[in-house]
């Protein structure tokens, strides 16, 4: 059975954006030690979960990295990784997304989940998108929780966990340390 992952970055003081909202992520310690660590990750996912708002903003970029000439090899290498992956993008407001390999789902979230992990393939990863990461986790749909902690603290923003009605159990199965002090965690949810 496939697995749906979290993949996302967080300051020490547990927010995955800054107080500017959305993209406010300049504190991630991001470097070649990360790069790597997050090529690691996606190698074992061939489905990116996404809600409206990430998609939008991943949609706008990654499909001109390849043909900008100051994009690095890493970058590159990300935008044909995410280009071939399956896309599902959960919206309510959306009427379409257009974007190679992308398909819209407007309700059921849990029994849509929960379908795509019976399917063959690799892990799905919610890749970003944490306010719908936050709706996923308050019904008991992730299975890993990949996490990159950047030695910082930033005071407010969004946090990591938010809206949780129940106590989840997790295991801890990896953690990394980076050159930069980052500290790469993956959680197993025990059910």
């Amino acid at each position: 059975m496939r697995k749906l992952v979290l993949f996302l970055h967080a300051s020490l003081d547990g927010f995955v954006e800054g107080p500017n909202g959305e993209m406010d992520i300049s504190w991630v310690s991001y470097d070649a030690d990360l790069e790597k660590h997050a090529k690691e990750i996606l190698s074992t996912a061939d489905t990116v979960i996404w809600g409206r708002g990430t998609y939008q903003m991943m949609h706008s970029y990654w499909p001109s990295v390849p043909s900008n000439p100051s994009a690095s090899q890493h970058e590159r290498n990300h935008a044909e990784w995410i280009e071939k992956a399956a896309k599902i993008v959960f919206s309510t407001t959306l009427e379409k997304v257009e974007w190679n390999n992308s398909r819209l789902v407007k309700e059921d979230v849990e029994e849509e989940i929960n379908n795509l992990k019976q399917q063959p393939g690799k892990d799905m990863v919610i890749l970003g998108s944490p306010r719908f990461a936050h709706h996923l986790m308050q019904l008991d749909l992730i299975d890993e929780y990949k996490i990159t902690v950047s030695p910082v603290l930033i005071g407010k923003g969004l946090p990591l966990f938010q809206g949780l009605k129940e106590k989840v159990n997790l295991k801890l199965i990896e953690n990394k340390t980076f050159d930069s002090g980052a500290i790469g965690l993956v959680y197993k949810t025990v059910r």
